[in-house]
């Protein structure tokens, strides 16, 4: 019976140590990733941010921020006029392209689209038309395009005041915009695809909406072929791991780029990643990043009842960003009807190794020359996902 009863002891013993070193190694990893830290990368998502700024071109540049970009570079610089203090003009920051994964600078472009459009409609929210000018300096010169996107704006905003007017739209800037967790197998129905593309005036672009069994086949291959092209370049798998954000400090520190919360992943459970990625970056490198990449992509295709494609006619800057605006409005309006969103970038990405994939989708897609800016799958998500880094507004304005 002794011996029963030191056995009994001993084996406690065990397991009281194995659960210290776990509870030691836990809160370690908390620590590491920096778990009371104020996460001030989440302040421009609080309704009352903007407010707090006395400058109605900043209270408008500070809704535009939370717009979707490619990369979550936020690649938007303001300039205000300082002869009328109605008028502010935005510019591409060159310096945030993203020249392995987008060579082009397509997606770099239909990021000010979405910026532009999250003004517009904040501007009527809170009393201002925003008339939005095109590159009023002309479009770029492609041969100096970095000198050119530092020199022309974008877009020249005009601001007039009028009534303030509640908009359907205007709540869901305040939402992630992308969602890649999985989504509810129920098919859209009719009166939300006619929704879908119902917000397109644009006789240059369309937007299609597909969720039969075909199409679905056809457009999951691309997906998760793309991510397996995409997987295998170095070159773009480490201009990723560049502007991942490992923990707490490193996202108040850039506040734009990747981090956990990109997966879905919140609570406790951030942290420890956080942590694990800190101390190991290998977990979020090479081979690994990679597999990551295809497993996610393939479950995200797994678990989505439809996708939906906007198609240029050409691939103007003009028509880059007029796409940009659009998905901003596609990206609201699902959340209105209570869908999510997640683009499928890589299929569509223009660098040397995706060629034969880009070729055969917009072959299938695009036949009559037009441009496919974005593919996107969509659906009624299963979870919530968090929230991500966003720069301070005071950092996009340009002070000469």
């Amino acid at each position: 019976m002794k011996g029963k009863k030191r056995g009994k002891k001993v084996m406690l013993i065990v397991v009281s140590g194995i659960a210290g070193l776990v509870a030691v190694v836990f809160a370690a990893l908390l620590l590491i990733s920096g778990v009371f830290t104020q996460q001030r990368y989440l302040q421009p998502w609080k309704p009352g941010y903007s407010a707090k700024m006395a400058d109605p071109r900043l209270q408008l540049t500070a809704h535009g921020l939370l717009a979707a970009s490619g990369h979550n570079m936020q690649p938007w610089r303001i300039k205000l006029d300082p002869n009328n203090d109605m008028v502010f003009s935005l510019y591409a920051d060159s310096s945030r392209v993203s020249p392995a994964v987008d060579p082009d600078a397509r997606q770099f472009m239909v990021s000010q689209g979405t910026f532009l459009e999250y003004i517009r409609i904040a501007g009527a929210e809170l009393g201002y038309d925003a008339a939005i000018k095109l590159f009023p300096e002309g479009e770029y010169e492609e041969s100096r395009l970095a000198g050119s996107m530092d020199s022309k704006p974008v877009a020249r905003i005009t601001l007039t005041k009028i009534s303030a007017a509640a908009g359907p739209l205007y709540p869901y800037l305040f939402q992630p915009d992308t969602n890649r967790g999985g989504y509810k197998p129920d098919p859209l129905t009719d009166s939300q695809v006619q929704e879908l593309k119902g917000i397109n005036k644009d006789s240059d672009m369309t937007i299609e909406v597909f969720q039969d069994a075909g199409n679905m086949q056809k457009l999951a291959d691309y997906a998760n072929q793309a991510a397996k092209v995409e997987a295998g370049v170095d070159r773009v798998m480490e201009e990723t791991a560049q502007i991942f954000r490992a923990n707490e400090r490193e996202k108040n520190k850039y506040r734009y780029g990747f981090s956990v919360e990109g997966q879905g992943t919140s609570g406790l459970m951030r942290h420890v990643l956080q942590g694990a990625v800190t101390l190991l970056p290998s977990l979020n490198k090479g081979q690994a990043a990679s597999d990551q990449l295809i497993q996610s992509t393939e479950a995200s295709v797994d678990k989505t009842p439809a996708y939906a494609l906007i198609v240029s006619g050409d691939n103007s800057r003009t028509s880059q960003v007029r796409s940009g605006m659009l998905y901003s409005r596609l990206i609201l309006t699902a959340h209105r009807l209570g869908l999510a969103m997640q683009p499928l970038s890589q299929a569509i990405e223009e660098y040397p190794e995706m060629n034969g994939i880009y070729s055969d989708i917009h072959r299938s897609y695009a036949p009559g020359g037009g441009t496919i800016q974005m593919l996107v799958r969509l659906g009624t998500p299963l979870n919530e996902v968090p929230l991500s880094m966003r720069r301070d507004v005071q950092e996009l304005i340009i002070s000469n």
